[in-house]
């Protein structure tokens, strides 16, 4: 049976690996091409083994992508919008990323709590959804689960794996145009909004 909610699919770039410290400098959304996408100026470095992945640089007070300037938000004004951007679906939504249980719902939901955003969000959103272990669960004769990895599997295609918005495109296209999960395959890799208060 196909879900019948709506699933946002996002990704954040930020300024290093720990979701606990780290700092969004991209956060990206995708769901039925209707798409989300602001930059965003850390408040702290951005980590030389995160600009290797990423291409984000700070020089002079201005964010730069693989040295272009990009125009940036606050990230209290970008978390605004994205909860706006969720809002303007059938609510409330699932919102799904590649790993989200281990790094992108942590840094997330630190970010909302910090700017006291959190109750606002959860009136549109109902939980996360990881496609990590799903995949695992659904192709586990792969030998990688890498959103890279699975995105030349089973689309044939290369993509910019460290663009927000481009993940959470491939990300979208993957989970309905190639797998298509049920509606208890999807509940069982979900993280309910009320069960993380």
């Amino acid at each position: 049976m196909a879900w019948q909610g709506t699933i946002v699919f996002f990704d954040l770039q930020t300024t290093g690996l720990d979701a606990k410290s780290c700092h969004i400098v991209q956060l990206g959304a995708s769901c039925e091409n209707t798409i989300f996408n602001r930059y965003i100026l850390p408040r702290i470095p951005i980590l030389d083994e995160a600009t290797e992945v990423n291409g984000f640089t700070v020089r002079y007070g201005q964010l730069l992508l693989h040295g272009e300037p990009v125009r940036t938000v606050s990230l209290y004004h970008s978390l605004k919008s994205f909860i706006d951007y969720l809002g303007s679906f059938f609510c409330p939504v699932l919102l799904a990323a590649h790993y989200a249980w281990g790094y992108d719902q942590i840094v997330l939901m630190r970010v909302l709590r910090k700017f006291s955003l959190f109750e606002q969000f959860e009136q549109v959103v109902s939980g996360f959804v990881d496609t990590l272990p799903l995949s695992k669960k659904l192709y586990p004769q792969l030998k990688w689960f890498n959103q890279p990895y699975l995105v030349r599997c089973f689309l044939g295609e290369r993509y910019n794996a460290h663009n927000a918005v481009e993940k959470a495109e491939e990300l979208e296209e993957l989970f309905w145009n190639c797998w298509n999960p049920d509606n208890d395959v999807i509940s069982e890799f979900t993280d309910w909004i009320y069960a993380l208060k």
